[in-house]
């Protein structure tokens, strides 16, 4: 077996950030003139694309989800950025794998998603960056990791996905990827890292 290609989440895998998802979104809601968001669904909010999480808080309310949408497509997430925390070793691990491996990032961040990579200069870290704006669909629908292997014209089988979510997992399930969980993930897959730094060694351990 032979590993070409390694795929990671952004959120809650490359960054801690949920402050700053959290943030953005209590201001999109308040400026939407829209009720808070639930403890219930400040539990998923950082796994979900913003169409999936306005769609589970106002799908019953069209007029008000219309209304929240547009503010969203509106608010610049920028000011959002400096709460977004870089896992440790960040750099010096997508550099080590980079000697190997092509390395991606499939997201279900939207219009953010270069945004993530130039703020933080991780442009020469990654060959390729995918949203749901890339994709018909977003995670747990397989999409964006078919559109990486596509991409690279790299097999299924010689391409891994590092997530820290459910959604993650059956995204990668669904297109046939090997899978490194994290964060929620760890312990709940066949191969999962506590350490960002522990990659490496883990991707290596899939190519025997």
């Amino acid at each position: 077996m032979t590993i070409r290609l390694v795929i990671f989440d952004c959120d809650g895998v490359l960054f801690d950030s949920e402050p700053a998802n959290l943030a953005f979104y209590r201001e999109v809601l308040r400026l939407a003139d829209a009720p808070p968001m639930p403890e219930s669904a400040e539990a998923a909010y950082h796994s979900l694309a913003s169409s999936q999480l306005f769609q589970r808080l106002f799908g019953d309310r069209p007029e008000l989800l219309a209304r929240v949408q547009g503010v969203a497509r509106a608010t610049d997430y920028a000011p959002y950025f400096p709460l977004m925390q870089p896992k440790p070793l960040l750099r010096e691990t997508l550099a080590a794998l980079r000697t190997q491996y092509a390395t991606a990032m499939a997201t279900n961040r939207g219009q953010t998603t270069q945004g993530v990579i130039d703020f933080f200069g991780l442009r020469s870290l990654f060959d390729l960056a995918v949203g749901v704006l890339d994709v018909a669909k977003p995670k747990p629908h397989p999409d964006m990791l078919l559109h990486c292997i596509d991409h690279f014209d790299v097999a299924a089988r010689d391409a891994v996905y590092v997530g820290d979510q459910p959604t993650d997992h059956q995204a990668a399930e669904a297109a046939g990827l090997h899978f490194i969980g994290m964060g929620p993930m760890c312990g709940r897959t066949g191969v999962s890292a506590q350490r960002f730094e522990e990659i490496p060694a883990l991707v290596a351990g899939l190519a025997r």
